[in-house]
């Protein structure tokens, strides 16, 4: 593209204001959620957050549980397991649980809300049911198994999610995180691949 192409071209749009103001709406309530958890976190204190007046937030997402839903729509990124040698793949899933709890608030957010809200419950529910059932079918010996392998795997996660990141044990928030992969990593594993009791 030559430098007269360039200039003919119109200039991007800058971003609408609508799309930053929801964004900082949503930035602001996960923060909260996590903080405060469901029940104590407010609207007038996601939009204190966001600077902006509480309609506002009332406006874009019409009541608490539309802006818990829109803030905690969570993708797991998990990783594409077909690249990872079978025997690795409890290490990985670990290892990529921590990456995801210490990057963002969403989870933790989720999980604080979970123990105290049935939406949360519900949510928590859905996301492990959606994303960690598909990956037990594809590792487990028997994909009959998958959903209880699932739910063992995800007692372990969100054992130690709690422990460390929402109840803040000491010990647990000690161990750096190649620890928590050593120790965790063989029981997800033994979940998912060994053969059943």
């Amino acid at each position: 593209m030559t430098a007269t192409t360039q200039q003919n071209q119109p200039p991007a749009p800058p971003p609408r204001r609508s799309d930053a103001t929801r964004t900082a709406i949503l930035a602001a309530a996960r923060e909260r959620f996590a903080a405060d958890g469901y029940e104590r976190a407010t609207i007038r204190a996601v939009a204190r957050d966001a600077r902006i007046d509480p309609s506002m937030v009332m406006r874009y997402f019409g009541s608490k549980e539309g802006l818990f839903d829109a803030a905690v729509a969570l993708d797991l990124r998990l990783p594409e397991l077909a690249r990872v040698p079978r025997e690795e793949v409890g290490r990985a899933l670990v290892d990529h649980f921590l990456h995801l709890w210490e990057e963002s608030e969403e989870l933790t957010a989720v999980l604080r809300v979970g123990v105290t809200n049935e939406a949360g419950t519900e949510r928590l529910r859905a996301i492990f049911r959606d994303q960690m059932l598909p990956v037990a079918r594809q590792v487990c010996p028997d994909p009959e198994q998958a959903p209880a392998r699932a739910a063992l795997c995800a007692s372990q996660l969100l054992g130690v999610a709690l422990t460390r990141y929402v109840l803040r044990f000491a010990p647990a928030q000690a161990l750096a995180r190649e620890e928590v992969v050593a120790w965790l990593g063989p029981t997800v594993q033994r979940y998912l691949t060994a053969p059943a009791p």
